[in-house]
């Protein structure tokens, strides 16, 4: 007489075992990383952008605060790197770091 601990293990295996299992795990796996990576460009666009408008306002200004500066640099920039960003924004972070620091306008 079989067990039921037999049937279940056999059935467990036959459906790891089973080619359709697997295309389905790998279609999930693909699907979700088109996904993240849909996203990863969004947030990489809308860092760039963002960085260039305020980066170039700052520019046309002739000055940063510092807390400007650290909005831009350490909230936007450093992301933006991380997932990849260079380019035109690299190009006016480097022009936004030459200019000086100024105390907060009341």
């Amino acid at each position: 007489m079989v067990s039921e601990t037999t049937i279940i293990v056999s059935i467990i295996g036959a459906v790891f075992a089973s080619t359709g299992f697997w295309a389905f795990l790998t279609a999930m796996i693909q699907r979700r990383d088109r996904k993240e990576s849909a996203e990863a460009q969004m947030l990489k666009g809308l860092g760039h952008d963002r960085i260039c408008y305020l980066g170039s306002c700052y520019i046309q200004q002739g000055y940063i605060t510092k807390d400007d500066y650290e909005n831009l640099h350490d909230y936007l920039f450093v992301p933006y790197k991380k997932l990849g960003g260079n380019g035109t924004a690299e190009k006016i972070m480097k022009e936004v770091d030459k200019l000086p620091l100024r105390e907060m306008e009341e």
